[in-house]
């Protein structure tokens, strides 16, 4: 039954595509964010910057969704009514069009967990030798030359290890990010349906063959 709806199609592609667009994106600009701490010299900034992108982490779903909702309400949202406004354009219902939530979903789920992945490259770089960088400056590389030649080769364990964790994972999505932020809207399922909002609802439902059958299929994936 599951297989011949379309539901199943739509629910497995949202999730593996959102979860290759978190690995590609996502680990790209945690190294970004982790090679630009550190060239910040002074100790104070570097800590404080650590703390900021960090807290987005910490945040529950809960509280996540209604910053995403102060943004984003069609009614009092602060992009609607500070920025299109402004811009004398029409305000956008966003709960009930799909089209811009992948795109939405890719930013929030970045904002929230490149923090801590940006430390764990962090940690990383901080373990360097310093004397490779000295040895390239003296070759006349430049700073660029120093990420390319010298950085990225030895961050490279760290990422494939972090790329192979979330590979093993492709299947398993933030519930809370696809529940919570979307507001389960039921307009919003073409691109907001994962495997794990699919089984909650089939659940509520009281469809436990459904839910099973999904459970079932996600684990052996």
């Amino acid at each position: 039954y599951l297989f011949s709806t379309g539901e199943a199609f739509v629910m497995t592609r949202n999730t593996i595509l959102y979860n290759l667009a978190f690995i590609i994106l996502g680990n790209s600009f945690a190294i970004l964010c982790a090679i630009a701490m550190d060239t910040i010299k002074q100790k104070f900034f570097q800590r404080f910057s650590q703390i900021v992108i960090l807290i987005p982490y910490l945040l529950s779903s809960v509280i996540v969704s209604y910053v995403v909702y102060a943004f984003l309400s069609p009614s009092s949202g602060f992009i609607n009514n500070t920025i299109l406004a402004k811009l004398n354009m029409e305000a956008i219902p966003w709960y009930s069009d799909p089209k811009p939530w992948p795109v939405i979903l890719i930013i929030v789920h970045i904002w929230m967990s490149f923090g801590y992945q940006s430390i764990l490259y962090y940690s990383t770089l901080i373990g360097i030798d310093k004397t490779y960088y000295e040895a390239a400056v003296v070759d006349g590389a430049g700073t660029w030359h120093q990420i390319i030649y010298v950085t990225l080769p030895m961050l490279k364990r760290t990422i494939i290890i972090l790329v192979l964790l979330a590979v093993g994972r492709i299947f398993f999505s933030d519930f809370g990010l696809f529940y919570q932020v979307p507001k389960d809207q039921g307009l919003l399922y073409s691109t907001t349906d994962i495997i794990s909002t699919y089984t909650y609802r089939a659940m509520l439902s009281g469809s436990l063959e459904k839910s099973a059958a999904v459970g079932l299929f996600q684990s052996v994936v």
